[in-house]
C-alpha cells in the first residue's frame, strides 16, 4: 500500500492530466475547476483514508475530531470508505450533515438573539433551489471528489497487487490474495485456517 506521500505525488502528478481532460470535453473554465477543484481536495484531504489516523485525518488541523465517529464507524479499506462512488457519497453526506447541523444551530441562535426574520421552509426552500439551479456544478464537483478518492484506491489496490505478484506470482493476482494455512488438529487431520 502507498504511504501518504505517493498518494499525494500521484495527486499533484494527476491534476494537470483531469484538469486537460475537463476542459477538452466541457469547453468550460468553470466546469473545470470545478473537477479540479474536486480532485485536489478529494486526493489530499476528503479521501478514502479518512476511515484512518492519515496524513488526509491531520490535514484537517484542529477540525479532525469531526472525523472520529467516521473511524469508529468504518473499517479500515471497506467498500464503504474506499469503494468507488458509495465511499465519495458516505462522506459528503456526512460532512454535508455535520454542516447542516451548524448552520441550523446558528441560525437558531442568530434568531433569537438578533431577531432575524426568516421562516424554515424559506431556508429549505433556497437549498432546494440551489440543487435544481446549479445542478451541473454540483455534479462537475462530485466527479472531482470521486476522481481524487479513486486515485487514492486505485493506487492502493495497484500496491496491493504488486506486493502479492512478487510473493505468489501469477497464482496471486488471480486468487483472493488470502493465503489458507493448515493447521494441525489431532493425529494428523488437518483444518483449513483463513
Amino acid at each position: 500500500m502507498p504511504s501518504g506521500r505517493t498518494h499525494d505525488r500521484i495527486t499533484m502528478y494527476a491534476l494537470p492530466l483531469v484538469a486537460g481532460v475537463t476542459f477538452w470535453q466541457t469547453r468550460s473554465s468553470n466546469a473545470t475547476l470545478l473537477v479540479a477543484g474536486g480532485f485536489l481536495f478529494g486526493g489530499l484531504m476528503f479521501g478514502p483514508d479518512l476511515d484512518i489516523y492519515s496524513v488526509q485525518f491531520q490535514r484537517w488541523g484542529f477540525l479532525r475530531w469531526i472525523w472520529l465517529p467516521y473511524q469508529k464507524s468504518l473499517r479500515h479499506r471497506s467498500f464503504l470508505s474506499h469503494g468507488p462512488i458509495i465511499g465519495t457519497i458516505l462522506r459528503v453526506i456526512y460532512l454535508g450533515c455535520l454542516i447542516a447541523m451548524l448552520v441550523i444551530f446558528v441560525l437558531a441562535i442568530a434568531e433569537k438573539l438578533w431577531n432575524l426574520s426568516f421562516t424554515w421552509q424559506d431556508l429549505g426552500g433556497t437549498v432546494g433551489r440551489s440543487l435544481v439551479d446549479y445542478d451541473t456544478e454540483y455534479i462537475a464537483l462530485f466527479l472531482g471528489l470521486e476522481l481524487g478518492a479513486m486515485s487514492h484506491s486505485l493506487s492502493d489496490w495497484g500496491g496491493s497487487a504488486y506486493k502479492r505478484f512478487q510473493k505468489q506470482g501469477v497464482r496471486g493476482l488471480l486468487s483472493s490474495g488470502k493465503i489458507k494455512k493448515r493447521k494441525v488438529i489431532r493425529r494428523g487431520q488437518t483444518k483449513a485456517k483463513k
